[in-house]
């Protein structure tokens, strides 16, 4: 061995730390440093030097060098030999698979590209990794369109008919704060880092108050729960307001000087006493007109929201209710007071030169491809060809997403993927429920492995990851696997020879964001002012908060926010029940639930039942249970506890299928009707009845 051989393998054994970003679909978007040990990661750590990441990791991604080195990871390009969804299959060079891909596609896109579908959410928030590439491929494919609402469109929908964009305070801010409601979110499973700034602000003084209906581990730690029933936000907000209204606790000059519609939405909130909002919410009386009092009277005030309120069939109303009280109080005029649910329209993304849409004219012309969405997969997968429909989805390419464990009514999904005639390609890191109904498997890296650009709905700054390690096997970045196809398919535009680097420098002008700094430290902060809406400024055509949403009259819908029934949660004779699916704490969505730790943590599928509930049907504790309606039936364990309300189950989610004790998950018993706005899934708008298994 010479001296320099020698000198390499020894600086290999020396530790090196690479930064990067998390690529999950979590607002916290920490700053990662990985360090790296002979060509591998060996521990995941948070940023000190990130002040949102502040050094902190949750439990799920501080073990990522545990997923990353899994024995189950997908390393070779696979083609199906066994029936669908039995999960067999075989390997094949990455040439053979390209090959196969690009001649199905096409054959079908001579006949019509649109019945050709991309099918992609959130296993990567990345840019690049994300919808970067791939958009180029579809749209220069001339593919269907996705509607990518399967979280958070409804929310989104009714902050730009109030706000403007889905923008509000700094989370850095709730530390000022002297009052917090947490509605709708459960920080210390979901918005780790906003729970510490919480946990901060109650140190100096604040008050917490948690509104949900799950008694969740935040509600623990608050100093009130109000274990409302699901659905019914909108109502609460309102009497809220009425309250504040009545009792002389509303900013009129700020009300006067930024708002829009504040006469008619007091009118409308006029008839909302607490007595009626207390008998929709399932409170009393006395409490909601104690949480109006503490809202009304405490300065300042903030409302962290996130993403649970609005997955009912009112969902767009209820965040445009609760977005309203920061304005009829004047909330923002004051350092940590105002309200938060998303910070992603702060982001000046360079979306047109990432993702290309000008593409679709040079295989489409003048015509628009039909937009499908993705909620409704299941329904739409079973649509034959019609001149209201279009062609009949012939072609699914799937990526960042699992949809036969996390689309809701599964079983209309799994018999979708289950269609012979169907040729399905998938790009995995694990064979998941939906890989099993794969064509043809693609090995994708993981975030240590590439590149890739991130923003964030949780804080504003724009983080850098940059691969810590060789890929594993055979697999490649997303964004390689599509430039490599549209190869293939002989598309010869520039943009397919732009490099993943290449497209982390293109995701922001170089003016707003310095990516010298990117590459130093990892993270670079979008301009932000402090306390945003002090002056009014909203994003909105007038630029004032809207009640009164021209917009939304304009389409024929009620241009002010209110409480909408719900289609189930109120429960029905034959279903009593009301039936939440938050998520599992442990796990994202259905990421991690392979990682043996973190499933160990989790132990099995289970429901959490009210004591009350489950003596009436004759359910002790660790039982296993049938939970149950005409869409299905989910088989799980039987959790008695306080933290379910009576007449709701809380079943913690999302298992892959193939692991449930009877080969589905809750989505078995979702259904696909939408919000009122931003035609999202209503997830937690769902009526089941339980029984001893």
């Amino acid at each position: 061995m010479n001296a320099s051989t020698h000198t390499s393998l020894e600086n290999a054994a020396l530790p090196r730390h690479v930064l990067g970003a998390c690529p999950h679909d979590c607002p916290d978007t920490c700053a990662l440093v990985s360090t790296v040990v002979n060509g591998q990661v060996t521990a995941v750590h948070g940023n000190p030097d990130h002040p949102p990441t502040d050094g902190v990791l949750c439990t799920k991604v501080s073990r990522y060098p545990e997923r990353i080195h899994h024995p189950d990871r997908l390393l070779h390009p696979m083609k199906r030999v066994g029936a669908k969804g039995q999960g067999r299959f075989e390997p094949i060079s990455w040439e053979e698979a390209l090959d196969t891909i690009a001649t199905r596609l096409q054959a079908i896109a001579q006949r019509d590209p649109q019945a050709i579908l991309p099918y992609s959410y959130a296993g990567t928030m990345g840019q690049v990794q994300g919808d970067g590439m791939a958009a180029r491929f579809f749209h220069r494919l001339g593919a269907s369109l996705l509607d990518r609402t399967i979280c958070a469109s409804a929310g989104a929908k009714g902050l730009l008919h109030s706000m403007g964009a889905s923008v509000g305070m700094r989370t850095s801010d709730f530390v000022h704060a002297k009052l917090i409601v947490i509605w709708g979110s459960n920080p210390i499973t979901s918005n780790l880092h906003f729970w510490r700034i919480a946990m901060q602000a109650k140190r100096n003084g604040a008050r917490l108050i948690c509104i949900d209906p799950r008694r969740t581990e935040t509600a623990d730690k608050c100093d009130e729960h109000l274990a409302i029933k699901p659905g019914t936000d909108a109502a609460l907000a309102l009497a809220v307001m009425r309250e504040c209204i009545v009792h002389g606790w509303t900013d009129e000059a700020y009300l006067q000087q930024h708002t829009v519609g504040w006469p008619a939405m007091r009118e409308r909130a006029m008839a909302w006493t607490c007595e009626r909002a207390a008998q929709v919410c399932g409170l009393t009386a006395e409490r909601v007109s104690a949480l109006a009092h503490a809202w009304g009277t405490t300065a300042p005030a903030a409302i962290r929201m996130n993403y649970g309120i609005q997955r009912v069939r009112g969902g767009g109303n209820a965040v445009r209710a609760v977005a309203s009280l920061a304005a009829v109080t004047g909330a923002w005029k004051h350092r940590g007071g105002g309200f938060l649910m998303s910070s992603s329209g702060y982001f000046q993304k360079q979306s047109a030169q990432l993702q290309r849409p000008d593409l679709l004219q040079v295989s489409l012309g003048q015509r628009t491809p039909r937009t499908i969405n993705m909620s409704t997969i299941g329904h739409d997968l079973l649509q034959p060809s019609s001149p209201a429909f279009g062609p009949a989805i012939e072609a699914l390419v799937v990526y960042n997403s699992n949809p036969v464990a996390v689309a809701p009514q599964s079983g209309d999904v799994v018999r979708g993927f289950a269609r012979e005639d169907l040729f399905t390609v998938v790009l995995e890191h694990f064979q998941t429920d939906t890989a099993d109904y794969a064509d043809i498997l693609l090995p994708a890296t993981m975030q240590l492995e590439h590149w890739d650009i991130h923003t964030s709905y949780g804080h504003t700054d724009v983080l850098l990851n940059q691969p810590a390690m060789p890929a594993r096997g055979q697999a490649l970045s997303n964004a390689e696997i599509f430039r490599r196809l549209a190869k293939r398919m002989g598309f010869t535009e520039a943009c397919f020879d732009d490099s993943d680097l290449d497209m982390c420098r293109q995701a922001f002008d170089p003016q707003l964001i310095d990516f010298a700094q990117l590459l130093e430290r990892g993270w670079a902060p979008m301009p932000v002012p402090d306390q945003p809406f002090a002056q009014g400024g909203f994003r909105t055509p007038s630029g004032k908060f809207e009640f009164w949403s021209q917009r939304l009259a304009d389409a024929g819908l009620d241009p002010l926010p209110n409480h909408v029934e719900p289609y189930e949660a109120q429960g029905t004779a034959k279903y009593p029940l009301a039936m939440i699916s938050p998520p599992a704490r442990h796990f994202l969505n259905s990421t991690f639930v392979n990682v043996e730790s973190l499933q160990h943590m989790e132990q099995e599928p289970l429901a959490e039942i009210h004591p009350d509930d489950a003596q009436a049907r004759g359910i002790t504790h660790g039982m296993t249970i049938e939970v149950y309606n005409d869409r299905g039936v989910y088989v799980c364990k039987a959790r008695i506890s306080p933290r379910a309300r009576m007449g709701v189950v809380n079943c913690l989610g999302i298992w892959w299928r193939k692991m449930g004790l009877n080969g589905t998950n809750v989505n078995e018993l979702t259904h696909q009707r939408l919000t009122d706005m931003g035609q999202a899934p209503s997830f937690y708008d769902c009526a089941v009845n339980i029984r001893p298994a």
